[in-house]
């Protein structure tokens, strides 16, 4: 299997993303293809970009396995490009940007800003998978620059999200420039990482030069996504204590995905595994109504059950917050089962973690 290589070489992040397997052919020497899949491979990946690298693709348990998660979340499907599967979907349906290219500026006290296009795997269900096809490049210093003037002039900004692509696949030179220059402005108070390398590329946090750079800055936080049990590796482990060693705390941000991990133990142990390696489950969230991803969609309903079964079999803190990004850039909002009423007389009915119902007065 894939895994034969020199241990040194799996070990390099360099190495992973200069290997990527990214062509119908290559991917077919490691996994089983549908006739579907093969036959729209080229039509799906030229609208859809494919790549993955050689550790992520190597957690799928069974190359026979079309069910496998993580195969889901990175085989190219039919799906992607079938108008009626696609019907009810944007290519951008939340509504990102402002008026500065790779900005966005939607709470008041938050700034997205975007420092490259490149990812080490095109996740098939990610939010903005239309950019890939343009294809990739790190942000010009230039515009990094507008944007630093942009929080500047902004006193009410206290929170950056930088994101992409992948921002940990750019250079230790580049990441030290922009965390360089986010740290220097006095009223930010957060600077947060939203990068899926943990899970993905895992070697990169290897890299004793960049976990330095990481050590040096006490407002930063990372933002991972890890969403089956299945990619939480030996390896993710490493990269994940690497982190925490350098003083970097860990927020999980999973996504409810169809066919992948909208199972209520799949779920359930997914939380518990993040606990293990002290990352904290910070959100769940219901998957965008964006084109080519539609079908990874499952009903409210459903997440809402899986929120309800983690109450009562995990400590408060492991609950992540179940949420839903409503269209037109009007932000999240939690989703929460119902556990009280309001009855006559001043009474409330409350539904206990075991379903027996509780009347206590105001």
């Amino acid at each position: 299997m894939i895994k034969t290589t020199d241990k040194s070489k799996w070990n390099d992040w360099r190495w992973q993303l200069q290997n990527r397997i990214t062509t119908l052919e290559e991917l077919s020497k490691y996994i089983e293809l549908t006739k579907e899949e093969i036959e729209f491979f080229d039509a799906v990946s030229e609208e859809y970009p494919f790549a993955v690298t050689p550790y992520y693709l190597s957690l799928i348990k069974d190359p026979k396995d079309k069910k496998d998660p993580i195969r889901l979340q990175i085989v190219p499907s039919p799906l992607e490009i079938d108008e009626k599967a696609q019907e009810n979907s944007h290519p951008n349906a939340l509504n990102e940007e402002t008026f500065i290219k790779g900005l966005t500026h939607r709470y008041e006290d938050r700034v997205l800003i975007s420092v490259t296009s490149y990812c080490g795997v095109y996740c098939r269900h990610c939010m903005r998978k239309r950019i890939f096809k343009e294809g990739t490049y790190a942000t010009p210093k230039e515009l990094l620059d507008v944007y630093f003037d942009y929080i500047k002039s902004h006193k009410n900004v206290k929170d950056v999200l930088i994101s992409g692509g992948d921002p940990l696949t750019l250079d230790n030179e580049r990441l030290k420039y922009i965390l360089d220059n986010l740290s220097s402005i006095e009223h930010l108070e957060v600077i947060r990482i939203g990068s899926r390398v943990p899970v993905t590329l895992p070697q990169r946090l290897y890299d004793e030069e960049l976990l330095d750079i990481l050590s040096k800055y006490d407002k930063l936080w990372i933002n991972t996504h890890f969403n089956h049990p299945n990619e939480i590796t030996e390896d993710a482990k490493l990269a994940i204590r690497n982190l925490l060693k350098a003083g970097v705390p860990v927020n999980n941000q999973a996504v409810l995905l169809k066919g992948v991990n909208d199972d209520k133990e799949t779920m359930l142990e997914l939380m518990r595994k993040l606990l293990s390696i002290k990352v904290k489950p910070q959100y769940l969230f219901h998957c965008d109504p964006i084109t080519g991803t539609i079908h990874f969609r499952t009903s409210i309903e459903k997440g809402l059950e899986i929120m309800d079964y983690m109450r009562g079999r995990l400590s408060g803190f492991g609950i992540p917050t179940y949420a839903i990004d409503l269209p037109g850039g009007k932000g999240k909002v939690p989703l929460v089962p119902s556990y009280f009423k309001k009855l006559e007389n001043g009474l409330y009915e409350f539904v206990a973690f075991d379903k027996t119902k509780v009347i206590i007065e105001e």
